[in-house]
């Protein structure tokens, strides 16, 4: 069980770092916006993450982005 949480995990990661900020070009995962990733016992994911003003203008976008990309490692729930 617990192999499969850290492959889940690193596919979290690995997805998070195709999301960028469009005003910066590092990955948010890099950047250190994400504090913490939960993964519950029914895969629904929480992830706790900063961007990198409090007015940013792609705070949206940037969310959007990490909700699908996140979605798309097989069987998660964002």
């Amino acid at each position: 069980m617990e192999n499969e949480f850290l492959q889940t995990e690193e596919a979290i990661v690995a997805m998070l770092k195709t999301v960028y900020d469009p005003e910066i070009p590092v990955n948010v995962y890099d950047l250190g916006m994400v504090y913490n990733i939960d993964v519950d016992e029914k895969n629904d994911v929480k992830i706790d993450m900063t961007l990198t003003a409090p007015n940013c203008p792609a705070a949206d976008y940037i969310v959007e982005d990490v909700r699908e990309k996140v979605e798309s490692v097989h069987g998660l729930e964002c």
